[in-house]
């Protein structure tokens, strides 16, 4: 219960990796707040939650809108009468390489993907300031933040830009017990990526990863527990990577430099 009594949004709670975060996060004694744009997921959500006994409030949210996001941090705080931590995890992908990118697609995911955490976290610290308790921010970046992700030009864009904005809040925040921190997850089985994972793709991947697996998105969700609890409280403005070795790894599958 390494959460208990402490009150979390996660945005992007729908589906996918935000829903088993708040889910863990219910398990360690959370209150949870969660976010989502489709309606119908988050309903989903709420209710499975609820099936837990967890205290819930869920709210329909745009998060690339400061109007929404504004809406929502009142009607969180209001309801709850506090809030501890923070996820920002809502995000989307458009596959395409840069030479045939149009400039809307570009701007969805960049508002989608950054400038939402930006909003979100705007929103979080100036409450979490006024309350002078301090509080946890845990914004999901990707491996593809560092790593080229070809045809994904906008989104590994999107996720470099948390990862460095994220060091930058998370000095500006440290005087006042706010930690800001980033999880780094690597192949995960969502709705968003299991149709990418082909044959072929998880053929690839196997090889790459030393784990060989493709996480389940509790995995990941266990890294967002330890950075919002207690646990992490000396830890900001880093990054938790969590992708079976994929990035580490110098090996060349299938070869060898030095044959027997």
């Amino acid at each position: 219960m390494r959460l208990k009594d402490r009150v979390a949004l996660v945005t992007g709670a729908g589906a996918g990796i935000g829903r088993a975060i708040a889910r863990e996060m219910v398990k360690e004694g959370a209150r949870v707040a969660i976010c989502d744009i489709h309606e119908g997921k988050l309903q989903s959500a709420a209710e499975e939650l609820r099936g837990l006994g967890a205290e819930v409030r869920a709210v329909r949210a745009d998060v690339g809108s400061a109007a929404d996001v504004d809406r929502m941090f009142a009607d969180v705080v209001g309801h709850f009468g506090a809030l501890d931590i923070l996820v920002n995890n809502a995000a989307i992908i458009h596959q395409a390489k840069v030479v045939d990118t149009q400039e809307e697609d570009w701007d969805r995911i960049i508002r989608n993907n950054l400038k939402s955490v930006f909003l979100c976290c705007r929103a979080c610290a100036r409450r979490m300031i006024q309350a002078d308790r301090g509080g946890r921010i845990v914004n999901l970046s990707s491996i593809h933040a560092v790593l080229s992700e070809p045809q994904a030009g906008a989104y590994t864009a999107a996720k470099g830009g948390v990862e460095a904005f994220s060091r930058t809040l998370a000095t500006e925040l440290a005087p006042h017990r706010i930690t800001v921190n980033c999880i780094r997850p690597g192949a995960t089985y969502t709705e968003l990526t299991t149709p990418m994972y082909t044959p072929a793709v998880k053929d690839a991947l196997y090889r790459r990863i030393p784990l060989k697996e493709i996480a389940q998105p509790e995995w990941i969700a266990r890294g967002a527990v330890f950075l919002a609890s207690d646990d992490a409280r000396y830890m900001t403005g880093s990054v938790i990577v969590m992708d079976g070795g994929y990035l580490m790894d110098g090996s060349l599958p299938g070869a060898a430099y030095w044959e027997k």
